[in-house]
C-alpha cells in the first residue's frame, strides 16, 4: 500500500466482527468509497444475533427486542437504498407483559388510552407521576442519545464538556433512582427501570441517563425481523455485499500486526493475511486487546488495565420448542420474582446463583408463525446470572438443573404441562459466551454500563496509541443493545472517514 491515494476512496480497511456494530461500520464505511473487508470468527453473521436450526425450529440468540428502525433504515438510505427490500420489521405489541408472582400483568406499550388505564389499575394515583418521568425520559434521550450517542469522547475534555447537560440530569443517580422520584407503586418503578438489564445494566445502579430507553421505545416502537432476527444481520450483509464490499467467514481473526503505532496487517486462522490503511475490531474488549494486539506493548499493558473494570453479568438461556401455539403469551413477557433489589445484589455484587429469578420470556412465534413448525411454537426463556468471574461454578454440571428450574417456573406460571410438550430444547450457558464470542469472563454485554463506565470512561472508538485502530460495539460510547451499537459504528465510520482522507 502506498500513502498516494487522496479521500477515502480507495483505501482499504478491515472490520473484525460481523456482530449488529461491525455490520454497521462496515456499511458506513463502504457507502464512502471505502474498500472493506469485514471479517467474522463464526459459520454465520450477528454476533450475539446467532441462531440455530433445530427439528423445524429456529431459534434466535437475540438480541431480539429491535428499537428506533430509523437507525438502521439509515444504513440503506447512505446509498439510496431501502431496507425494507431486504427485511421485514414486524411491529410488537404489547412491547412486554410484566408478571409478578401475585398474578398481576401489566401490558406496557405506546398505545396512550390502554397504557393510562394500565397504570390506574395497577398503580392507582401514579399517572401523573408516570407522564413526568417521561418528561424526564424525551430530556435525557435529546441529550444522551440524540446530541451525545453518535458523539466520540476520545478525550477527557469532550467529558468535562457534556458534564453540565448530564449534571442537569442527575446522571450520577441510579436509573430506579430516578423512577422512584416520579411514582410510588413499587410493580411501577419495576416496570419502569427494568429496561436496563436488556443492555446488561443494574437498574439500582446504572446511570439515569439510560431512561431514554423509554422515549426510544415511545417514539419508535419495538420491532420483530420476520425470520428472526438473525435475518437482520443477514439483510446487513446482502447490503454490504451489493455495495461491493467483501465478507470472509468462519475464519477467526489471530492477531493484528502493527509497525511503530500503526496497524498494518490482519492475520487469520486460516492463515490468510492482507494490509488494510485501518482495522476496527467489534470483538471483545479484553480479546481485541489481549489475544489481536497482544504482541504490542499497547495491547498487553490495556488489556490488563480493561481487566480490571466492571463488566456486565451474563446470562443462561434455555431454548425450547413446544407442540401447541399460545395466543394468550405475548411475544416478550418479564416474569419478576419475588424479590427485586435482592436478586439485582445477587447477580451484580454477590455473584451467588439465587434459588430465585426473574425470567425474561421470548415467544416470537405469536408474532411471526415461520419460527416454528405447523402448530409449534418457539421459546427461549432467559435469566441474568454474574459474570464467571463472580459465580465460578461448572456449567456443564449447572446448567442441565438451572435449566429444569426454569422450565419448572415457566410451566408453574403459564404452561402446566410444558415437560409433556417440550419437542427439542438446549441451553447456552456464560461458558458459551466466553467459548464462541471470546467474551471476557462470559459477560453477555461488555463493560457494565455504570457512569464511571461510560462516555469517555469506556472503550474509545479510535485507540489512543495506534493511530488508525478502532474500536465499534457494545464496549465503546454508548453501549450495548442495537441502537447503542449502531450509533457506536457511527462515530467510529465519522473518524475513520476523516482519517483516511487525509
Amino acid at each position: 500500500m502506498n500513502g498516494a491515494d487522496t479521500g477515502p476512496e480507495g483505501k482499504r480497511a478491515c472490520v473484525i466482527g460481523a456482530g449488529f456494530g461491525g455490520l454497521a461500520l462496515a456499511i458506513r464505511l463502504q457507502s464512502a468509497g471505502v474498500r472493506t473487508t469485514l471479517v467474522e470468527a463464526r459459520d454465520k453473521p450477528g454476533g450475539r444475533g446467532y441462531f440455530w436450526e433445530r427439528d423445524g425450529f429456529t431459534f434466535d440468540a437475540g438480541p431480539t427486542v429491535i428499537t428506533d428502525p430509523d437507525c438502521l433504515k439509515d444504513l440503506w438510505a447512505l446509498s439510496g437504498h431501502d431496507m425494507a427490500a431486504d427485511v421485514e420489521l414486524m411491529p410488537v405489541t404489547p412491547f412486554y407483559r410484566l408478571n409478578w408472582p401475585d398474578g398481576t400483568n401489566f401490558d406496557y406499550s405506546n398505545d396512550e388510552a390502554r397504557l393510562r388505564a394500565e397504570i390506574d389499575r395497577v398503580a392507582p394515583g401514579d399517572y401523573a407521576g408516570y407522564e413526568a418521568f417521561l418528561q424526564y425520559s424525551a430530556g435525557v434521550h435529546q441529550e444522551g442519545y440524540v446530541k451525545l450517542g453518535s458523539q466520540p469522547f476520545l478525550d477527557f475534555a469532550s467529558m468535562i464538556k457534556a458534564a453540565p447537560s448530564l449534571a442537569r440530569y442527575q446522571a450520577w443517580r441510579s436509573v430506579y433512582s430516578m423512577v422512584s422520584s416520579y411514582v410510588r407503586s413499587e410493580k411501577l418503578r419495576e416496570a419502569l427501570s427494568f429496561h436496563t438489564l436488556l443492555v446488561g445494566g443494574n437498574p439500582m445502579t446504572t446511570s439515569a441517563i439510560y431512561a431514554l430507553i423509554h422515549k426510544l421505545e415511545k417514539d419508535g416502537g419495538v420491532w420483530w425481523a420476520r425470520g428472526g432476527t438473525n435475518r437482520l444481520a443477514a439483510a446487513m450483509v446482502r447490503h454490504f455485499e451489493r455495495l461491493g464490499g467483501t465478507t470472509r467467514m468462519h475464519d477467526p481473526v489471530v492477531k493484528v500486526h502493527t509497525i511503530g503505532n500503526r496497524a498494518t496487517e490482519v492475520e487469520t486462522a486460516s492463515g490468510w493475511k492482507e494490509r488494510f490503511h485501518a482495522v476496527a475490531s467489534n470483538g471483545d474488549l479484553v480479546h481485541t486487546y489481549r489475544d489481536l494486539l497482544g504482541g504490542t506493548r499497547r495491547g498487553t499493558d490495556h488489556a490488563a488495565t480493561l481487566a480490571r473494570k466492571r463488566f456486565s453479568p451474563s446470562l443462561f438461556l434455555v431454548h425450547f420448542g413446544l407442540e401447541g401455539t399460545w395466543p394468550g403469551i405475548p411475544h416478550h413477557m418479564i416474569l419478576f420474582g419475588p424479590r427485586y433489589k435482592g436478586l439485582l445484589d445477587d447477580i451484580y455484587e454477590h455473584g451467588v446463583l439465587p434459588q430465585d429469578f426473574s425470567i425474561y420470556l421470548h415467544h416470537p412465534t405469536v408474532t411471526d408463525p415461520s419460527m416454528a413448525p405447523p402448530g409449534m411454537s418457539t421459546f427461549y426463556a432467559l435469566v441474568p446470572v454474574a459474570h464467571m468471574g463472580k459465580l465460578t461454578v461448572n456449567w456443564d454440571e449447572v446448567g442441565p438443573m438451572l435449566e429444569r428450574r426454569i422450565l419448572d417456573e415457566v410451566g408453574r406460571r403459564l404452561i402446566p404441562d410444558i415437560h409433556d410438550r417440550i419437542v427439542t430444547r438446549f441451553h447456552y450457558a456464560p461458558s458459551n459466551f466466553a467459548a464462541d464470542l471470546s467474551a471476557h469472563l462470559g459477560s453477555a454485554f461488555s463493560l457494565e454500563p455504570v457512569l464511571t463506565q461510560s462516555a469517555y470512561f469506556r472503550g474509545h472508538n479510535r485507540d489512543d496509541v495506534v493511530k488508525n485502530f478502532y474500536l465499534v460495539g457494545a464496549g465503546t460510547h454508548p453501549g450495548a443493545g442495537i441502537p447503542g451499537v449502531v450509533a457506536s459504528a457511527k462515530t467510529t465510520a465519522g473518524l475513520m472517514l476523516e482519517d483516511l482522507a487525509q
